[in-house]
């Protein structure tokens, strides 16, 4: 197996390298969760401008489609690989790192319908007021909740698990990105971008 730490040995990863892929996800969920704080002052000063709609839009496709994924990644395929990768010895442990980080993704979903529902009429145009306080709370736990995961999550299962079950891992997720509705996901080798916000003067 390879000893690299998980989403560092390249920019660019693919389904071949699952705990790297699931490691570069966390890069740009980060990436958007910036763009998410830039805007809060942006859409303050400049309302739902075209670059506002146009980051509010891309927000919110990658939390609708790429951050899903990535949850479904971990509580369908990785978690129940690590879970069976420690039967009969004593995974106490495991299972409550496994129940903390799913309690996680509830909690970060919930938090996105509501930003969501501001950034859905930032994205048609409408007046609406982002609230630092909701993003922040969005975002901090989204930071709290990856290092988490590279600390913890991901150097065990690059421990535990082996090649042909990080295959079938790998596997799993590239079906799951040719579901429908997201056709075009299965050839992308996860390259979302954040949209970068003008910086405008309000004097």
């Amino acid at each position: 197996m390879n000893n690299t730490l998980p989403g560092f040995s390249a920019p660019a990863v693919g389904f071949e390298v699952p705990l790297e892929m699931l490691a570069a996800c966390h890069l740009r969920v980060q990436d958007q969760c910036g763009t998410l704080l830039r805007l809060v002052p942006h859409i303050a000063a400049n309302g739902p401008d075209r670059p506002a709609q146009e980051a509010a839009t891309a927000v919110m496709r990658y939390f609708d489609t790429s951050a899903r994924h990535h949850h479904e990644d971990e509580e369908r395929d990785l978690f129940p690989a690590l879970i069976e990768s420690m039967a009969g010895s004593d995974a106490v442990c495991l299972r409550g790192l496994i129940a903390a980080l799913t309690n996680e993704h509830r909690e970060l979903e919930q938090r996105w319908k509501a930003l969501r529902a501001v950034l859905a009429q930032v994205a048609n145009g409408q007046a609406a007021a982002l609230v630092h306080d909701d993003v922040d709370r969005f975002t901090g736990l989204y930071e709290r909740h990856i290092a988490r995961e590279e600390a913890e999550l991901l150097p065990m299962a690059q421990r535990l698990l082996s090649d042909a079950e990080l295959d079938r891992i790998g596997l799993a997720m590239r079906k799951r990105r040719a579901a429908p509705g997201d056709p075009a996901a299965a050839s992308r080798k996860a390259v979302d971008h954040s949209i970068e916000l003008p910086t405008r003067s309000t004097s």
